[in-house]
């Protein structure tokens, strides 16, 4: 809800109150944005919901609370329709009024939240040994936009990288090691990526035919769970070689995370154990120990354990994921936990939360969330591979979007006759094709599937993010064309909405903060990427030859008035598109 909603809703609260008594404070006026503009811009739906308890018809309850709503300084006068809707249309100079104070304002109108916290977002969560791929992108992109929109609005955010830096497959790559290739054991660098993830593939392949090297893996297990030195020593490289490769993919992206793997919480699993032992929740099921849930059974209609504790006294990734839980509330303070993962991990986060709650580990003010999300598919329709069917590399699918947006670019400036620097190329190409992944990504609903296509995403043309970056570039265009510097227009000068297309240009302006507030409660970046698109559009409307407005060619002071909406138009693409993670270029 942004500013002027509540400030219309206290107003309705008064006229309740002072139509009915004081019984009625606090009833929701259901006020929502009108449905259609020519019924203003709110609608109060209240009247039909009092109907019942006041005994008497919707209208002549909306026509006492109309009598008694004072909103002259806001709307013009309230009117009735229908069985009792009661349809306020905003006042133009208390829209120009706003749009001159948030002119003024680096965080154009959106407050900090008024209770700022601390939240953890757990994303990305690559596996060491192997490279990040194509199913990385959405949890990279998805939970770094959500980390920048809580920074924005205050909150003190933990941005947590769960890696898979522990556990048997270590202990299968390093007895694999130890016999092909010693020296990556040893020496820093020894291997490349690719050639460390080929022998992760040799080493599995190796574990699961021969017991004799299944029992010397686990024997590495042993070692390093004891902190032997040389099988420490080849871990840490292990972990670091990795850790240099995800690096060069978050500094494309421009994501910042810090890590804390699996590793970290290895010495707390025992209590884990033993706490849920002491709690009584801990049950022995064929030499396992595990927790019995409610609302999941098996095919017989028998609950499901979840197992804490393997029959060989291993622990697996519920154990870990508990001991992250309570080390994130206990250690860390944190008041939201949330985990960017695939929707296919849906049961293992409802199953451990519930351990979780069973054993009074979350406190009634700490909420946790799983953010939950679809597939990347191929534009067949299917799961995203690359043509001989294997995992499409996170690396080489941006460098490939890179390639296509350099492409388009070459084309367009041969149309248009332009010369540009090789630098020019190099840096334009970068911005829009990483953009173009993430905008694509981001401005899709996250739970649902979508088809990944660098034509579709690359279009200058739709809600894509080379059409958010050239609206943006348009408007840098006009402050070179008319030599405006937009910083010194000046806090004096003021916003006049005398065109439509002024007035729906302002009014969508003015919704910013309500849209990053809806976006903190349910984390769905696509709602900022649609009210980035619509704002792209009605900018474009509003600047179109034929039924737009001139600006530059504007008499004073309608000049300097469209001079202020093109900029915070601007302003309001920048920062949204960077709570997005992408950055903006002045020309394309």
């Amino acid at each position: 809800m942004n500013a002027t909603q509540e400030q219309l809703k206290e107003k309705f609260g008064q006229a309740m109150v002072a139509a009915f008594g004081g019984e009625y404070a606090g009833v929701d006026p259901i006020l929502v944005p009108a449905s259609n503009p020519k019924f203003g811009d709110y609608q109060a739906n209240v009247a039909l919901s009092l109907s019942k308890r006041l005994g008497k018809q919707p209208r002549a309850i909306a026509s006492a609370i109309v009598e008694k709503l004072d909103v002259s300084e806001i709307c013009e006068s309230p009117d009735i329709a229908g069985p009792g809707f009661i349809n306020l249309k905003l006042k133009t100079t208390y829209l120009e009024a706003q749009l001159n104070a948030i002119q003024a304002d680096s965080r154009l109108g959106v407050p900090i939240a008024k209770t700022a916290q601390r939240e953890v977002v757990d994303f990305s969560s690559p596996n060491i040994a192997k490279e990040m791929h194509v199913g990385h992108l959405r949890s990279t992109i998805i939970g770094d936009s959500i980390a920048r929109i809580l920074e924005f609005l205050g909150h003190d955010v933990l941005r947590l990288n769960h890696v898979g830096d522990w556990g048997t497959q270590f202990g299968m790559l390093i007895a694999y090691l130890r016999e092909v290739y010693p020296e990556a054991l040893t020496t820093a660098n020894a291997l490349d990526i690719g050639d460390l993830v080929s022998f992760y593939r040799k080493a599995k392949q190796r574990f699961d035919a021969d017991e004799a090297f299944q029992e010397t893996a686990r024997q590495e297990v042993v070692r390093l769970q004891a902190g032997a030195e040389d099988t420490l020593h080849a871990w840490k490289l292990l972990c670091e070689q990795s850790r240099q490769e995800f690096q060069v993919i978050y500094d494309l992206l421009d994501v910042k995370v810090t890590e804390r793997g699996e590793s970290f919480y290895n010495p707390l699993l025992p209590g884990i154990i033993e706490d849920l032992d002491k709690s009584g929740l801990l049950v022995e099921n064929q030499g396992a120990k595990c927790v019995f849930l409610e609302g999941f059974t098996n095919r017989e209609g028998e609950p499901l354990p979840l197992i804490v504790q393997k029959s060989d006294g291993g622990y697996n990734y519920a154990t870990t994921d508990l001991a992250a839980l309570r080390y994130r509330i206990q250690q860390d303070e944190a008041k939201r936990i949330i985990y960017v993962t695939d929707a296919g991990q849906s049961n293992h986060f409802a199953q451990f939360f519930q351990v979780a709650r069973k054993a009074g580990w979350i406190p009634d003010d700490v909420e946790l969330v799983h953010v939950p999300f679809g597939l990347v598919l191929g534009e067949d329709g299917k799961k995203f591979k690359t043509r001989s069917g294997d995992t499409v590399r996170l690396r080489d699918l941006l460098d490939e979007a890179v390639s296509y947006a350099r492409a388009d670019l070459e084309v367009r400036l041969k149309e248009e006759e332009r010369e540009e620097t090789q630098e020019f190329i190099n840096n334009v190409a970068e911005v829009v094709g990483i953009s173009a992944v993430k905008y694509a990504d981001l401005s899709q609903n996250r739970t649902s599937n979508y088809i990944f296509s660098y034509e579709k995403m690359l279009d200058l043309k739709g809600n894509t993010a080379p059409y958010m970056l050239y609206a943006y570039a348009r408007i840098q265009g006009i402050s070179r064309k008319g030599g405006i510097n937009f910083n010194e227009l000046g806090e004096n000068t003021k916003v006049l909405l005398q065109h439509e297309t002024e007035l729906a240009l302002g009014k969508y302006l003015l919704q910013l903060d309500e849209v990053i507030s809806t976006v903190e409660q349910d984390l769905l970046p696509n709602r900022l990427c649609e009210y980035l698109y619509e704002l792209s559009k009605k900018f474009n409307q509003f600047y179109d030859r034929d039924r737009g407005v001139p600006v530059l060619t504007a008499e004073e002071p309608l000049r300097t008035s469209r001079l202020v909406l093109c900029d915070l138009t601007a302003r309001t693409l920048k920062l949204g598109l960077s709570l997005l993670g992408i950055q903006v270029l002045e020309r394309m």
